[in-house]
């Protein structure tokens, strides 16, 4: 339910869903990372993070927000958000860098190549490099132009989510995934303290979440 939605601190990549016996694992593996990355020197062999420790965590934060007593205050933030400037920037600026970077990574693998690496141990590294310029190509083609929204529409986009208490406390895997789409959840995850720093993007305005902690 959080494909795509935690990312490693240490590489910025996004994390594996990884089934185990015992539950739901994401995993972030060094192999994958180009050859002579910076990062190599401090990413572990693999990092893992649980789903169960994550989900309680986020579900207990945005029950808190969407809470009827509290969505005033989640509104306003909301809507304050959106007034923010210099270091946050809009969705197609956040894509572009994202785009920048994707670029710079199959650079940086075509140069190993040419330097003598074995291109067969590239492949799944740019074969992940390429679907994700990819996909970052069409969110950019499709990317919203930034606007700012009043506390009545926010309101009105909170309404539109439904009963979030009762999906929450369902606990009912596609819904909750519906509801992560919905809110845009995006989840970095910092092994080294085992925490995780949570935000959530609905309406392109942002609300950041305390550090929630936990993982493996």
């Amino acid at each position: 339910m959080f494909r795509g939605r935690i990312r490693c601190a240490l590489c910025g990549r996004k994390m594996e869903a990884s089934p185990r016996a015992h539950g739901m694992y994401y995993r972030c593996p060094a192999r994958t990372l180009a050859p002579g990355s910076p990062v190599l020197e401090s990413h572990p062999p693999a990092v893992y993070l649980r789903e169960d420790l994550i989900r309680e965590a986020v579900n207990g934060w945005l029950g808190h927000l969407f809470d009827r007593r509290n969505v005033d205050g989640t509104v306003a933030a909301l809507v304050a958000s959106q007034g923010v400037s210099g270091g946050v920037p809009s969705e197609q600026g956040r894509l572009k860098q994202k785009l920048a970077d994707t670029e710079s990574r199959l650079s940086r693998f075509t140069a190993a190549i040419e330097a003598g690496v074995d291109p067969a141990a590239m492949v799944d590294a740019i074969n992940a490099a390429q679907n994700e310029r990819a996909a970052l190509r069409a969110e950019l083609e499709h990317a919203p132009t930034p606007s700012t929204l009043t506390d009545a529409e926010i309101h009105a986009m909170i309404d539109s989510l439904g009963d979030v208490g009762a999906a929450l406390h369902q606990g009912k895997p596609d819904h909750l995934a519906g509801l992560y789409t919905a809110v845009d959840l995006q989840v970095r995850y910092q092994h080294e303290v085992r925490a995780a720093d949570i935000k959530i993007h609905p309406a392109r305005s942002r609300v950041n979440s305390v550090r929630v902690r936990g993982g493996t």
